[in-house]
């Protein structure tokens, strides 16, 4: 049999092996980040969006059924393309209630993050009253899912995190 002392070893170690185990296990966090700013010299919005590459593939393939290697030699000549398409269609700027179209100008890599650049043109932002973002970027992927939106304009700053259930969020200007 076990002595007294080789069982209170053994249950101390238990004790300490386990906690270990729970953080092995790590839940994954969903998160993507877009900045909007108006640039009063180029009269217009300059908005870049960072969002998690492994998540953006999954939903360009879950949507799309494309394959896209981001950030790989193997990535697909469409990349643009499609992130393009999938930003416009998650991704609504409006001034006053009119949705303004927004120019895609490229992405980059950075670390695990695809940094994606649009520019909203020739917006004369004092003119209006208020401006609204609705975010859906990778709602229909992950229920946990926060896009935190961060506004930058004629020195106010105001920050939403978006979810699913919550989507919009608006500027008075």
């Amino acid at each position: 049999m076990y002595s007294f002392k080789t069982r209170l070893i053994r249950s101390g170690l238990l004790l300490l092996v386990i906690p270990l185990f729970a953080f092995s296990i790590m839940h994954k966090f969903y998160v993507s980040v877009t900045n909007i700013q108006y640039s009063e010299k180029d009269n217009s919005l300059q908005i870049t969006s960072r969002i998690f590459i492994d998540d953006l593939e999954n939903a360009l393939e879950e949507r799309y059924g494309v394959e896209m290697n981001l950030a790989t030699e193997k990535e697909s000549d469409e990349a643009n393309f499609y992130i393009e398409k999938y930003m416009r269609s998650k991704l609504v700027i409006s001034a006053d209630g009119t949705n303004k179209a927004f120019v895609f100008l490229g992405k980059k890599y950075d670390n695990d993050l695809v940094i994606c650049y649009l520019e909203i043109e020739d917006i004369d932002l004092p003119e209006h009253k208020t401006l609204a973002v609705e975010n859906d970027i990778l709602t229909d992927m992950f229920d946990e899912q926060q896009n935190i939106v961060h506004f930058k304009i004629n020195g106010k700053k105001k920050s939403f995190i978006l979810v699913k259930e919550n989507n919009k969020g608006m500027l008075n200007l």
